[in-house]
């Protein structure tokens, strides 16, 4: 039974019984019953605003009892529901408002991925789409599809079709050749993108071969998890690298 949090993540509020400690002792605290997790995590989803420990003066973050209680709710329902972020932070919200939730059954993997699960609002996505959904829904021409897999920036899948993200991409690469920058020039992204998706491929590896049903489920949500990591840390390379303040 899951204990209902006392404050939501941008309460910030903390009694003058409470206990402030610093990141390194909640680690130190949920590692029990979480052995994975690590400090970056916890940064992970204070980033994604579903905790938000109060700052010292000098810019150390201060956990309270019921944020460190709100941690482990967390990752209970990460590990033992398989749910995505936005699920979570609805169901905390809920719980604050003193609401009953449902949760699926432990282990339902296959339903929540497929949207089966009655309470999911997303409905399931396609898991590829053809040749002329693409054009049409990225609003493009076959030219410029043409070009774009011949400099590889787009490309079928193994089984023929593409990948939803697929839209994603040849809209900003759509984009981005509005100011001038043409798929030669896109191809060292591609690149990177290609380079850092393998390093997360090798940190995720070794979860999706290991013997624990839980673990090798554990690696989507993990990579999903690092990939978000790296998008933000590549804006902040690109912004720091322009001048540009971060917002």
């Amino acid at each position: 039974m899951l204990r209902t949090p006392t404050g939501g993540a941008g309460s910030g509020t903390a009694t003058a019984g409470d206990r402030l400690v610093s990141i390194g002792t909640v680690l130190n605290q949920l590692r029990d019953e979480f052995p994975e997790v690590t400090i970056s995590k916890i940064r992970f989803l204070e980033a994604e605003g579903l905790v938000e420990p109060r700052r010292t003066a000098s810019g150390y973050r201060k956990f309270s009892p019921q944020d460190v209680e709100r941690l482990a709710q967390i990752l209970r329902m990460q590990r033992d529901h398989y749910l995505p972020l936005k699920v979570i932070r609805e169901h905390l919200d809920a719980l604050a408002r003193g609401e009953q939730i449902k949760l699926p059954a432990p282990g339902r993997r296959r339903d929540l991925l497929e949207g089966a699960w009655e309470q999911d609002p997303e409905p399931p996505t396609a898991t590829r789409i053809g040749r002329a959904e693409l054009l049409a829904a990225a609003e493009v021409t076959e030219a410029d599809l043409l070009a774009w897999e011949s400099y590889g920036l787009i490309s079928e899948t193994d089984g023929g079709g593409y990948d939803p993200e697929t839209v994603i991409v040849a809209r900003l690469v759509a984009d981005l050749g509005r100011f001038g920058l043409e798929p030669r020039h896109l191809r060292a992204v591609k690149a990177a993108a290609d380079r850092e998706a393998g390093l997360i491929e090798q940190v995720v590896a070794p979860l999706r071969r290991h013997r624990n049903p839980q673990t090798r489920a554990h690696a989507e949500a993990t990579a999903q998890e690092l990939a978000a990591q790296s998008v933000r840390l590549h804006a902040a390379l690109v912004q720091t690298a322009l001048g540009i303040r971060l917002q």
